[in-house]
């Protein structure tokens, strides 16, 4: 099986220049020849990160901004921008009247798309880049691709109606960041995508989804709930195939997970964490706990 990434015109939900422009940059990236090693039990298989975050660029970024995404003229950036960022992309406290609630709604509903567009690359690439995995492997992430083409259709429409469209708003790439990191090895695949960042979608949902609820949307706010539901399963999708990589190398899935996100800046794993949602997503209470400590403890 190739280890070449899916081409994005298989993939594609939409075609337009904002969302196809960095395919070419993104496929030549991906065959470059990396440093990287698979992920035994001890060592994480890839360098330092965003000292706050580990989703952006730059080291001192304080990782997620109230609007729940990064906006264009936002100083530092990186995914989420500088804590206490507001929607008009400044530094500063969010603002909280009507019409900075609507702005941060809009920017988050954006966010959310662009996390779920990536998503299905992710998933697609997954399929295609790791061979010599069981069936279910596959079966599992083109089932999690064809979930998340339909969440960015839906969005897509609710970003219509509001008057925008996917690439109106500067975005993060975070996800596509981890995936070059994570490239040669299906275990850390599993862990830093699905049940690191993914997961973190999990925990910060059910804000945006009170954030839409204020400006009265209830279309957008029944949107959020079907992927907050679906995306459970995509974490727990992603916490199976972990469990099999370590069970296949030999390795503890609760200390190997929780020694690879000690690369992981505290932006990425800071509370408050959705405890249901992770349960049945599959995070153990020793993982949980551990999460909370490399939160703590992180610079």
């Amino acid at each position: 099986m190739s280890t070449r990434p899916v081409s994005p015109g298989n993939t594609s939900p939409a075609s337009s220049p904002a969302i196809s422009r960095n395919w070419n940059r993104r496929a030549a990236t991906l065959r470059k020849p990396s440093q990287a090693k698979p992920h035994g039990c001890r060592s994480a298989p890839f360098g330092p990160q965003c000292a706050e975050g580990g989703f952006g660029r730059n080291q001192a970024c304080g990782g997620g901004c109230a609007d729940g995404g990064r906006r264009a003229g936002c100083p530092n950036r990186c995914f989420g921008a500088r804590r206490g960022c507001h929607a008009a992309g400044t530094s500063g406290t969010a603002g909280t009247g009507p019409a900075e609630i609507l702005a941060q709604a809009q920017s988050a509903s954006h966010a959310i798309a662009h996390i779920e567009f990536n998503a299905i690359d992710l998933a697609c690439d997954a399929v295609q880049r790791f061979p010599d995995m069981p069936a279910g492997f596959y079966t599992d992430w083109i089932s999690v691709a064809t979930d998340e083409a339909r969440h960015f259709r839906l969005l897509q429409n609710r970003l219509a109606a509001m008057g925008y469209a996917y690439g109106d708003f500067a975005a993060h790439d975070g996800l596509w960041e981890m995936a070059l990191r994570t490239r040669q090895d299906c275990l850390a695949r599993m862990a830093l995508v699905p049940r690191l960042l993914e997961a973190r979608g999990l925990d910060v949902t059910p804000g945006m989804i009170a954030k839409l609820a204020q400006t009265g949307d209830g279309e957008s706010v029944a949107v959020l709930e079907i992927i907050l539901r679906e995306e459970v399963g995509h974490v727990a999708i992603g916490t199976r195939w972990f469990n099999f990589c370590c069970q296949a190398r030999g390795c503890d899935p609760e200390s190997t997970f929780l020694e690879l996100l000690k690369d992981v800046g505290r932006g990425a794993l800071r509370g408050p964490y959705n405890a249901e949602a992770r349960r049945l997503a599959g995070f153990t209470s020793g993982e949980m706990h551990g999460i909370t400590v490399l939160a703590n403890n992180a610079g």
